[in-house]
């Protein structure tokens, strides 16, 4: 069963409640607007079926409503952000505005960012850029639930990168993927509607393919992208890696397995090396390489092939990345924004703790 709301409806609540936990304006207006995003782009397992999470993690201390975040360490196309302990949602927007006010100054801007937490879809931060005539580019590390390739212990998150570019007349492109087979809330989903996997998105504790949704409270773990290594589940494994360095190392986060767990109630792991959830960002201004509208219009010429090449049996049209995330949000606009029963029933219990109604 579901409930359909309105993003009007929904955008009041979630920021109602950023309030309650003691945001700023400004920052629960960021938050809001970045959680909900994903729900219009469909992708609903990092929109506000998190929300009780952040709610979670703020109670028990880990997450800073009023954070100084602030730059630490800079050149002129790089610089390194402390998020304070804050919200992933308003922490990360600070970091992608640095990388394109760099990329306006010099022609790039990356920023990697330390002390962080959750920062919900990584193509809303990617697509900050687009505006500005710049390709935009962010990642992140997450929780330790993937196994390396060959491996049982998990020691990566689902580490999604998103690159977005613009285009003159068409819909700008916009990739945002996790480096795993699926990503987390994906399985989350499927828990709540008690579905089983499909093959090849997650292993027991064996290291064994299994479609048990629940393996990762037995000590399973996600697979990387390619799910093993005849399908290359090592290429999968090498990205995660990619984003977890590109996060963390270069940051000075928690990297690996030290990197802090996203349920409140999972012990916090020992002998951290860094600072909070890693983040990087980058944009990249189109005219320190060619003409802004040359570009645009190539890219729409590239887009518009690709959308006509001829396709298998049983298909319309090859999609470009952003495609169906485009379609849902117009959509979901206009229709409202579907939410499974137990989400929504998950906010309803957040909005009692702050005398909120859903």
């Amino acid at each position: 069963m579901e409930q359909v709301f309105s993003y009007p409806h929904l955008f009041s609540f979630t920021k109602n409640v950023f309030l309650s936990m003691g945001c700023s304006e400004a920052d629960a207006t960021i938050a809001t607007t970045v959680l909900l995003s994903a729900d219009l782009r469909g992708i609903d397992s990092h929109g506000v079926a998190r929300l009780s999470g952040y709610v979670r993690l703020w109670e028990a201390k880990r997450i800073n409503a009023t954070p100084n975040i602030k730059v630490i360490h800079e050149t002129p196309s790089t610089a390194v952000v402390d998020g304070d302990s804050g919200l992933g949602l308003v922490v990360a927007p600070f970091a992608m505005k640095v990388a394109i006010e760099k990329a306006t100054n010099v022609g790039s801007g990356w920023v990697s960012v330390q002390n962080s937490n959750h920062f919900g879809i990584a193509g809303y931060h990617a697509m900050m850029a687009l505006q500005h005539d710049m390709i935009g580019m962010a990642m992140t590390n997450a929780s330790a639930l993937v196994a390396p390739t060959f491996s049982t212990e998990r020691m990566l998150g689902t580490n999604p990168i998103a690159v977005a570019v613009p285009s003159g007349n068409e819909p700008p492109f916009v990739a945002d993927m996790a480096t795993t087979t699926a990503a987390n809330g994906k399985l989350e989903i499927l828990q709540r509607k008690n579905l089983e996997a499909p093959l090849g998105w997650i292993q027991d504790a064996e290291g064994e393919a299994t479609t048990d949704a629940h393996a990762l409270k037995n000590k399973g773990a996600l697979l990387p992208l390619g799910s093993d290594k005849e399908h290359g589940s090592h290429k999968g494994y090498a990205l995660g890696s990619i984003v977890d360095i590109f996060s963390a190392v270069l940051s000075g986060a928690n990297y690996g397995p030290w990197v802090p767990p996203f349920p409140a109630y999972v012990p916090m792991p020992e002998n951290q090396p860094g600072k909070g959830l890693g983040h990087f960002l980058g944009a990249m201004r189109i005219d320190a390489f060619r003409k802004a509208d040359d570009f645009k219009k190539d890219m729409d010429n590239w887009i518009r092939r690709f959308r006509s090449a001829k396709t298998i049996e049983g298909y319309d049209q090859v999609l470009i990345p952003g495609d169906p995330e485009r379609l849902f949000e117009a959509q979901r606009m206009k229709d409202g924004i579907p939410l499974l029963e137990t989400v929504a029933e998950d906010l309803v219990k957040v909005g009692q703790k702050f005398n909120l109604s859903l």
